[in-house]
């Protein structure tokens, strides 16, 4: 990515539009001096001058599914509080942006050789640690080592095991270099476990400290409870409107939703889509519904008995009425899923592969032919997964009865569900985030030596598209080999997916949001306490 004098211009008058930092003349003066014509400037002022955000007040900020055993260490980070948290007072490389474009963080660029197996990029020498020190290259360079190596034990180590070296080329420059090409590298930066923290003198990073170069600092807080933030001076980058951040664990999704309704936060994460449609009368409250990649799964253990038998995890998947489920469960807020984990959202979407539905009759002749027949799982989940999570869990038995098929459903307690249940329990519910590419997506869960292997499937035909995937330039080619590996864990894979879940939150309508939020996560990307603001 490089960009010319006069987009950079460009993006500060966007940015100064919306923010109220320029008047209409001035702007469409200078948007003409940067190359557009007089009428495409007076559009984008238009559009960019219809939000203008106010600086000032306290967001509180109710999120669900926290726990206490949460931790500051980006390479364990997993639940929704670890994940805003860290995108409220830390940095990336690159972010997401509104739109779904891939935009700079602390690079203000990067770009890559003509194979793809070297990247390199220019860090923004403005950012400073919230402890007052600058951010140089050797933060970042000590910051992605923190996933690399035999010894590390992050979840992203699956991530960056083509990276061979990682150098600088003085304080602003970082340059990566990887077995093979891979042309999706930046939006590697944008995974939430990738954030830059201060490096130590023997290369290591403090994390315990918390400290970061995000739009907010960190007053106080402890993990499953509640944390304080306040607006940080340093901040590198446009927003942080306001003041302070009060981020609040609120696991109890009717505990989330009676706060918001009653005024004691002004945004919460995820809201009970049973009741959507009455909070959408409430005039006080604005509801977000946003098509994402994020996903609902149900991995099964391939390697555990009775799911290392493919006909059994086949059945499984007839099992389940996803249109049901989608009516029922979501209220039509999701995309039917079809097992395997790359969604309509990401590039190089497979539409032609033929879509799984329910049909217990197959499902029964499955069983009967692994004997298996009259078969008993045990599914676990919680309410802090997904709105209406284990109600989802109890149609899906239901739906299963049809196949012969017993399943005992778990309801787990929601704090510490992912530290204890997931990727420990062989048959569990599980909620993912949207990843922008099959690429980032593939390889965190179905890598075969992946830490995120949640259902243990390990495919040689499947890991070797993966491999060759990543290094392919040509579309039409990636586009045929994304295919294959969809059709691989379709078929053979031990993963459920019964649908790709829209995001669906909600604020109180006197915070202001711009008008394309991003679909990475909940609340903006997970962005909420810097791209949102008070209106009044």
């Amino acid at each position: 990515m490089t960009k010319s004098k006069d987009a950079e211009m460009l993006e500060r008058l966007e940015a100064a539009a919306r923010t109220g930092g320029i008047s209409k003349r001035d702007f469409l003066r200078y948007s003409v001096l940067a190359g557009l014509t007089a009428s495409t400037a007076t559009g984008l002022w238009s559009t960019e001058a219809k939000a203008q955000p106010k600086q000032g007040g306290t967001f509180r900020w109710g999120i669900h599914d926290g726990n206490t055993s949460d931790s500051h260490d980006p390479g364990t980070y997993l639940t929704r509080v670890m994940i805003f948290l860290a995108h409220t007072h830390r940095s990336y490389l690159t972010m997401i942006m509104g739109d779904g474009s891939l935009g700079p963080d602390l690079a203000d660029s990067w770009e890559a050789s003509e194979d793809a197996s070297e990247w390199t990029f220019k860090i923004t020498e403005n950012a400073e640690f919230h402890s007052g020190r600058k951010l140089t290259a050797d933060d970042v360079i000590a910051s992605l080592n923190h996933h690399r190596g035999d010894k590390t034990t992050s979840a992203a180590k699956a991530l960056l095991t083509d990276v061979t070296d990682i150098t600088k080329d003085g304080d602003y420059t970082v340059v990566v270099k990887l077995s093979g090409g891979n042309a999706d590298f930046p939006w590697l930066m944008t995974d939430y476990h990738m954030a830059i923290c201060p490096a130590n003198d023997d290369g290591t990073i403090d994390w315990q400290s918390g400290d970061g170069t995000g739009p907010y600092k960190i007053d106080n807080g402890e993990f499953g409870v509640q944390f304080s933030l306040s607006r940080h001076d340093g901040w590198h980058r446009e927003g942080a409107y306001f003041d302070k951040v009060e981020l609040i664990t609120l696991n109890d999704p009717n505990a989330r939703q009676t706060a918001l309704v009653t005024g004691d936060v002004d945004a919460v994460s995820l809201i009970e889509l049973k009741t959507m449609g009455l909070l959408q009368r409430n005039p006080n409250i604005k509801i977000h519904n946003i098509p994402s990649a994020g996903a609902i799964t149900l991995p099964m253990f391939c390697d555990t008995a009775p799911f290392d038998n493919p006909d059994v995890r086949n059945a499984l998947k007839l099992a389940m009425n996803r249109d049901d489920i989608i009516e029922k469960i979501t209220f039509g807020a999701a995309t039917k899923g079809n097992d395997f984990h790359h969604s309509p959202a990401q590039p190089y979407w497979p539409d032609d592969i033929p879509q799984r539905d329910y049909d217990p009759d197959q499902a029964k002749s499955l069983l009967k032919k692994a004997g298996a027949e009259g078969l008993t799982v045990s599914l676990s989940t919680a309410d802090s997964v997904y709105a209406g999570a284990v109600d989802m869990a109890v149609l899906y038995a239901e739906h299963a009865k049809a196949a012969g098929i017993n399943i005992n459903v778990v309801r787990e307690p929601n704090d510490g569900y992912y530290s204890d249940v997931w990727l420990k329990k062989p048959f569990c519910l599980v909620s993912w985030g949207a990843r922008p590419t099959p690429d980032v997506m593939y390889t965190l869960a179905y890598k075969n030596d992946a830490a995120w292997n949640e259902s243990h499937w390990k495919n040689p035909r499947f890991n070797e598209l993966l491999l060759q995937a990543k290094a392919e330039l040509d579309d039409t080619r990636r586009a045929e080999m994304y295919r294959e590996m969809a059709m691989l864990a379709r078929d053979d894979g031990g993963t459920i997916i019964p649908f790709f879940n829209n995001f669906v939150y909600a604020n109180s309508a006197k915070v202001g949001t711009p008008e394309k939020l991003a679909a990475s996560w909940e609340n903006d990307g997970a962005r909420a306490a810097s791209r949102w603001w008070f209106e009044s």
